[in-house]
């Protein structure tokens, strides 16, 4: 009862939300890249928030199902066939034994996610099953997904109510020019103004140097007053540090735990999603914005969050259609 791998793709680790309250004894969070994505996926499922997914990266697995689940598939677009055919995205899939998922290159966005209602079968370590592959520790056995591997089910969840109602509007991430808002901070006054402006107002390209631990920038130099080496401190998911040679870098899930360079600002949370879904090349432009400001936006996606429960838990039109039409009969044979 589970899946097997029979191809693992570029990077495929079991994640999710991370494991926190460790930074301070020199364990990175780890954690799902795109948040909101992941949040999608457990919320078509009516899974637990925080409930463990694959996460993949450019090319996607190919599993092979040995009992009936659910499945739901978020993020980019990475052409996901069920035994040859096309797949649905944003949407709730019933999955047979012996059905083969694939999944291709990333067609737009760069990394996809893959929920499960009957719960992947891999341990808690500190309070999360997130893969932390620096330490060999979480996920399934501390690493990425290799050929051959089994990674069994907690439970037999093959019913969802309201299960044609279970589809949602899909981000895209077709754009190749994102802004990101940030709140500044908090080490900008280490930064000249002339640096601080060069930042907010100039274009910057993702380079190939992307992963899991953070995304470096080119572009124009931003100059610091002095110096940019300040004590080692805690570093935050989507803090953009800038190092001497004066090109930022954000660091994201499997990020070091502290740094000694300063922080010019910090990426605000609703809009990471954007930037982990880029693509070598894409270009990225920031705009500041203040901690209220931030803090709306986060309400905002969650009551975003709230109204999409609520869409998925309403009959859908063909079942109200098929009631309407059995009460008309129901009436002709009275």
């Amino acid at each position: 009862m589970g899946i097997r791998v029979l191809k693992s793709g570029m990077m495929t680790t079991v994640q999710d939300l991370g494991r926190t309250g460790y930074q301070s004894q020199g364990f990175s969070v780890s954690g799902v890249m795109d948040v909101r994505s992941f949040k999608i996926a457990n919320l078509l499922l009516d899974n637990p928030e925080n409930e463990a997914v694959l996460e993949f990266s450019l090319i996607g697995p190919t599993l092979q199902f040995t009992s009936e689940t659910i499945i739901a598939i978020t993020g980019g677009d990475f052409q996901p066939t069920i035994n040859g055919e096309a797949a649905p995205m944003y949407t709730a899939i019933y999955m047979n034994k012996g059905d083969i998922l694939k999944f291709g290159s990333a067609r737009t966005g760069s990394r996809g996610y893959l929920a499960f209602s009957s719960y992947l079968d891999v341990p808690v370590v500190m309070g999360s099953r997130s893969t932390n592959m620096k330490c060999s520790i979480g996920g399934f056995k501390g690493r990425k997904l290799q050929e051959d591997d089994y990674i069994g089910f907690r439970i037999k969840r093959r019913y969802l109510p309201f299960f044609l109602s279970r589809k949602l509007e899909g981000d895209t991430f077709e754009e190749e020019e994102v802004t990101l808002r940030v709140v500044m901070g908090p080490q900008d006054k280490k930064f000249s103004r002339q640096g601080i402006d060069t930042f907010l107002g100039s274009e910057y390209l993702v380079t190939s140097d992307f992963d899991r631990m953070g995304c470096r920038l080119e572009g124009p130099f931003i100059a610091p007053k002095e110096t940019a080496d300040i004590i080692s401190d805690g570093i935050a998911f989507g803090a953009v540090q800038v190092p001497s040679h004066g090109k930022p870098i954000i660091l994201l899930s499997d990020r070091q735990t502290t740094g000694g360079y300063a922080k010019i600002a910090t990426v605000v949370s609703v809009d990471i999603p954007r930037l982990v879904q880029r693509k070598t090349d894409h270009r990225v432009r920031f705009e500041a914005i203040t901690v209220q400001e931030a803090q709306q936006l986060y309400l905002d996606e969650v009551r975003e969050l709230d109204e999409m429960r609520s869409m998925i838990h309403k009959p859908c039109r063909e079942v109200l259609e098929c009631r309407l039409v059995a009460k008309r009969l129901a009436k002709l044979f009275q």
